[in-house]
């Protein structure tokens, strides 16, 4: 995928790259051409879901092709396999409980998504120190997620 210029039909170059705040990123594009700017911001839950599911964005070296800016991908962190990539623990994360309160509210999320939905959760739990889900962890979760 490129951002394209439309007055100019140029390819936007990357030119910013935010630090994941509570899970968003933010992206800066600019036309070579005209100057003109456009940024791009994920809030946490696009940015757990790039994530989760390994997708790999941005070009397929590292070489910049003609024509481009040469900046690196800023999802490269993400990319398992990826020089930059974090190191994912070899141990498996430890069982988060449900509460059957939350259970019965996971039941309405749709089922094609589900499995994301009870991943995601039970590591925003992890990341707040909590044993087990509850509708209070789903209430924070949903907010976080900007659900």
């Amino acid at each position: 995928m490129k951002f394209l210029c439309v007055p100019c039909d140029s390819p936007m170059t990357l030119q910013t790259v935010g630090p994941p705040e509570g899970g968003s990123l933010s992206i800066v594009y600019s036309c070579p051409e005209c100057g003109y700017e456009m940024a791009m911001l994920t809030n946490a839950y696009e940015t757990q879901m790039v994530q989760s599911l390994g997708v790999r964005i941005g070009p397929a070296t590292t070489a910049a092709a003609p024509g481009t800016s040469g900046a690196r991908c800023p999802f490269t962190a993400m990319i398992p396999g990826s020089e930059e990539a974090r190191p994912v623990p070899a141990s498996e994360p430890p069982p988060v409980r449900w509460t059957a309160a939350a259970e019965a509210r996971l039941e309405k999320v749709p089922e094609f998504v589900r499995p994301m939905a009870r991943t995601g959760i039970e590591r925003f739990a992890r990341d707040k120190g909590a044993p087990e889900v509850d509708e209070t962890i789903l209430d924070a979760a949903r907010d976080f997620f900007g659900m």
